[in-house]
């Protein structure tokens, strides 16, 4: 088998807490889950709130931030595309992920009933977790925003008993809400994986999860050929997921995560065979998994 370079162009081997940090970035406002997330894996440090998952990578990629934190899958809703979507187009790696056990609260004005509740306020993925619950109650509209945190902040400011937000119960207490009924989403193993963005390529030695995307050649049995390179190599394939090319009617890119770390040799040349036969390879990131 042919040898290919230890370490791919532009990654370097230390910790990525190893260095000063200036703030950390999150979407939405305070009592979102990635503001309880950036709080758990940054203790005492500076924390900055944006309106958008592009705002936050755009602090970063600017200099602005060492960091942000932003969700990337839920194990009852799926992915965030959004994030993937970015993940393509942004100069950012994963340097770190964390698991966060979700547990969904209706809050309300304070004296108001589940009687009174005409519209749900929350962000998509919230709904979607909470959709059994929902369907218990056909007669409440939902409307989504762009941050749970978000949603309970506009029944706060509005103060009205027919609206009611899906939210955490940090959010509860930091807007003065009342908790109507909790754990919502019905699914006692209901958890968000968020992971740490970074504009450096940094990974650790303990890193032990490589996450990739890549495009196909269009021809026969290319997607069979491509991972049986992993499987022929002794790497454990943990996840593939697949994007539409919105250029290319009917084409996809694969995002895989891969138990393996940059400083392995056969890592290297799986990453070597790679780049020679897919018209697009990008690593977004080698970093420490529990899971």
């Amino acid at each position: 088998m042919q040898r290919y370079d230890e370490v791919p162009s532009g990654f370097v081997c230390r910790e990525y807490m190893d260095n000063d940090i200036k703030k950390i970035v999150y979407q939405g406002v305070e009592g979102a889950y990635s503001h309880i997330v950036s709080q758990n894996i940054f203790p005492g440090e500076s924390t900055e709130n944006v309106n958008t998952f592009e705002e936050a990578i755009n602090s970063v990629t600017r200099g602005e931030a060492s960091y942000c934190v932003v969700p990337l899958e839920n194990s009852s809703a799926g992915i965030v595309t959004d994030i993937f979507d970015l993940l393509l187009k942004k100069d950012v790696v994963i340097v770190a992920e964390y698991d966060l056990h979700i547990s969904h609260c209706l809050l309300g004005v304070k004296g108001a009933k589940l009687s009174d509740i005409k519209t749900v306020y929350s962000h998509p993925q919230a709904l979607m977790q909470c959709v059994s619950y929902l369907k218990e109650h056909p007669e409440w509209s939902q409307i989504s925003l762009l941050n749970t945190a978000i949603s309970a902040k506009k029944v706060k400011d509005e103060e009205k008993k027919e609206q009611v937000a899906i939210a955490s119960e940090l959010s509860a207490k930091l807007y003065d809400l009342e908790i109507l009924d909790r754990d919502i989403n019905r699914n006692s193993n209901n958890t968000t994986r968020f992971v740490v963005l970074s504009k450096e390529k940094i990974f650790s030695k303990d890193s032990n999860k490589l996450s990739l995307i890549f495009e196909l050649p269009h021809e026969k049995g290319m997607l069979y050929n491509i991972l049986g390179i992993f499987a022929l190599t002794g790497l454990n394939l943990l996840k593939i997921e697949s994007r539409p090319i919105p250029e290319k009617t009917f084409e996809y890119r694969f995002f895989i995560d891969v138990e393996a770390n940059l400083n392995s040799d056969n890592v290297s040349n799986v990453l070597g065979i790679l780049k020679n036969k897919v018209p697009f390879l990008k690593i977004l990131g080698n970093y420490f998994s529990n899971n």
